[in-house]
């Protein structure tokens, strides 16, 4: 699996490649970290996977990493998509390495 550190996704971002971000986490979690994305619940990702490009590179995230791991693998395994990086260490390590004022919880 493909995995892009916050640091690397922020300043690819800042030099203007066009990236999607999505969330996996729960509706109450986006409101207490929020870094960008499609809400995107990963209970809900693989019948909503239509929602997702499957062009350019696509970030999936959570927390630390584990769901979005998780739901990698099943868009991978169960639709066949090529174009999914994990966001290393979630939204705990952006707080760490890119904006601190983003809440760990």
């Amino acid at each position: 699996m493909r995995e892009i550190t916050p640091l690397e996704l922020k300043q690819r971002q800042q030099a203007g490649e066009r990236i999607t971000m999505i969330d996996v986490r729960e509706a109450f979690e986006k409101e207490i970290a929020d870094i960008g994305g499609v809400l995107i619940p990963k209970a809900e990702i693989l019948n909503r996977q239509s929602e997702i490009p499957r062009d350019g590179i696509v970030v999936i995230y959570c927390r630390s990493g584990g769901r979005s791991s998780s739901a990698i693998k099943a868009l991978q395994q169960q639709c066949g998509f090529t174009n999914l990086v994990n966001l290393s260490g979630g939204i705990l390590r952006w707080s760490d390495e890119v904006d601190s004022s983003i809440e760990k919880y």
